[in-house]
């Protein structure tokens, strides 16, 4: 890519997010004038950043992204926690771990505040990025590219007027930039609540500094219409995350009917959490909606596109919305590689891979809810598991299951969807298949003999096997 080509070109980024603040890195280094847009102060300078989790699960999408920028290296092997399989929390206290793939196949932990730091830090090496916080967007022209923005200190006080050439909107799942984009003709746009909320909760160090449970491992209490789930930091802490039903969440209303449900569902956590801590920590946070967007195209012209949450916000049980967001900025940058000097071509072309991409993603992050809560239980799941890992295994990646598609590789989301769904109907065909076997051997034993062992078909066993076997034969062509 020219450099000079880009240095006469501007670009505001809203949102200074994990997705704003990598995309900005990224278009810095290609030489473009950067101007990033973040409603809240500088983190790192505070003390507390409200907001999502703290911890996330980062995989080969995200550290592709990281490495755009050269910090791939420094999560996965210097800062993330590697998490090599899921700890089952049985309601017996007993535990039993899956590893996600292969020996060396991980996720990482990682703090989101670090990840986000340490972008906003290394776009500081760019001196064509310049960095606006405490900037609210409150109003965006698509057509020009202008953009209003609330600031001062209770971002009320003054208005501010910009320009640039193009805006991306990484202003998550409450985007303005993608309200701006609604207003056009021919936006499509859906969201949905999932009758469930999420609860943060912290399983604290032991009392000589440690880890109070195995840490290289994501830790879930599956329970059918709920579950609890548990990721390892970095201060040796687990950050808790409770998922349940409005109204379970509604039922629970004092202390004494919240020990009565964990010592009920989640009775090996209670030790480890701390009784006065958790009736603490439940009570002093509200649980937060979980919801799911789906949206297309992403871009108005050359002017305007969406990335990360604004584009595509997903439910949280796949890993992936970091991973997708991060993504993104990969996606991006591939289209503007391939066509040099125009924008419009590139945003044409992001919005047309990227969308059934995203959309594919948003469904698993809901169907692996299911998997968590539920299917993690159950004795038909492992034994899928099993089976997919021994294919895998034994084919290499003629046979790749849906999780080390989607988590391990860069295959495209839907790609992974339907790489899945033909090794479902195929494993459907040799279970019918099978079973049909089954039915045969004792269908033989039943039409050839008597009970006196006499053959009950002139031509012996050959003649009546013969004789089923065709008939079975034109059932499964």
């Amino acid at each position: 890519m020219d450099l000079k080509q880009n240095s006469g070109t501007k670009c505001a980024i809203v949102g200074g997010g994990l997705v704003g603040a990598l995309q900005a890195c990224v278009l810095a280094k290609q030489g473009y004038e950067v101007h990033l847009y973040e409603f809240r102060d500088d983190i790192r300078n505070q003390e507390h950043v409200p907001g999502k989790s703290i911890n996330l699960a980062m995989s080969v999408r995200g550290l592709t992204a990281l490495n755009l920028i050269g910090l791939g290296g420094h999560v996965a092997e210097e800062y993330g926690i590697p998490m090599h399989g899921r700890m089952i929390h049985k309601l017996d206290g007993s535990t039993y771990s899956v590893p996600y793939g292969e020996k060396e196949q991980c996720i990482y932990s990682v703090g989101r505040r670090y990840v986000n730091e340490i972008l906003l830090t290394a776009g500081e090496k760019f001196p064509n990025l310049h960095y606006h916080f405490g900037h609210k967007l409150s109003s965006l022209d698509v057509e020009s590219a202008r953009m209003t923005f609330q600031h001062g200190e209770k971002l009320s006080e003054e208005t501010e007027v910009a320009d640039a050439d193009f805006v991306l909107g990484c202003d998550g799942a409450y985007s303005s930039v993608r309200k701006a984009l609604m207003r056009k003709a021919g936006f499509d746009y859906s969201q949905e609540y999932i009758p469930h909320k999420y609860l943060e909760l912290c399983i604290p160090e032991t009392e000589d500094g440690e880890f109070a449970m195995p840490p290289n491992y994501l830790h879930i209490w599956p329970r059918g219409q709920f579950m609890m789930i548990a990721l390892p930091n970095q201060d040796k802490s687990f950050t808790v995350s409770l998922f349940m039903p409005v109204e379970t969440f509604d039922d629970i209303k004092d202390e004494a009917t919240l020990m009565s449900f964990f010592e009920h569902n989640y009775p090996d956590s209670i030790d480890l959490i701390g009784r006065e801590k958790l009736s603490r920590d439940y009570f002093s946070t509200k649980p937060s909606m979980l919801i799911s967007i789906k949206c297309k195209p992403y871009h108005w012209k050359e002017r305007v596109m969406i990335q990360g949450d604004a584009a595509h916000a997903m439910v949280p049980f796949y890993g992936q919305g970091m991973n997708c967001g991060m993504e993104d900025v990969v996606v991006l940058d591939e289209m503007m590689q391939k066509y040099p000097g125009d924008r419009l071509r590139a945003f044409e072309q992001y919005s047309k891979n990227r969308n059934p991409d995203a959309e594919a993603m948003c469904d698993l992050a809901m169907y692996n809810y299911v998997e968590m809560r539920d299917l993690t239980a159950r004795t038909s799941f492992w034994l899928r598991k099993k089976l997919d890992t021994f294919l895998h295994f034994t084919l290499g990646w003629k046979w790749v299951p849906l999780y080390t598609s989607v988590t391990f590789s860069r295959m495209r989301y839907h790609l992974c969807v339907e790489n899945k769904k033909w090794q479902d109907e195929l494993l459907e065909r040799w279970m019918f298949r099978a079973g049909c076997g089954g039915l045969l051997c004792a269908a033989l034993v039943a039409y050839t003999f008597t009970d006196s062992r006499t053959p009950r078909f002139g031509g012996g066993v050959g003649a009546g096997f013969a004789t089923l076997a065709a008939k079975l034969s034109s059932r499964l062509k």
